[in-house]
């Protein structure tokens, strides 16, 4: 057998593949939750959308800011009403955690 993260060679009577960790019996792994689209508070900068799409196609959010600027100058702001409409349609996470207050404690 086979790892199919890694692609180490692993017996059959593995469990676990020794090289990454993945399980490689048949019904080990539970089935990875499915991403929800939607639009994290704790994370946001403008709306959070970027944030959100990033978290849907498991990658950084750094990078999915980067590539919202280049289609912006790529399409010549066309992707500026794009972002607003899912700004618009994708919905928030709740609950989400209310924001971080200051504890002033006096001796």
């Amino acid at each position: 057998m086979f790892c199919t993260k890694c692609g180490s060679k692993t017996a059959d009577n593995d469990l676990f593949c020794a090289l990454c960790g993945k399980a490689t019996g048949p019904g080990l792994a539970p089935p990875a939750p499915s991403p929800i689209l939607s639009r994290p508070m704790d994370r946001n900068k403008l709306g959070g959308v970027c944030a959100g799409l990033a978290r849907y196609f498991d990658m950084d959010v750094t990078l999915m800011r980067i590539l919202w600027l280049a289609a912006i100058f790529l399409s010549g702001g066309l992707a500026i009403p794009v972002y607003i409409v899912a700004w618009i349609l994708m919905p928030r996470d709740w609950p989400y955690p209310p924001p971080a207050t200051r504890r002033i404690v006096e001796c």
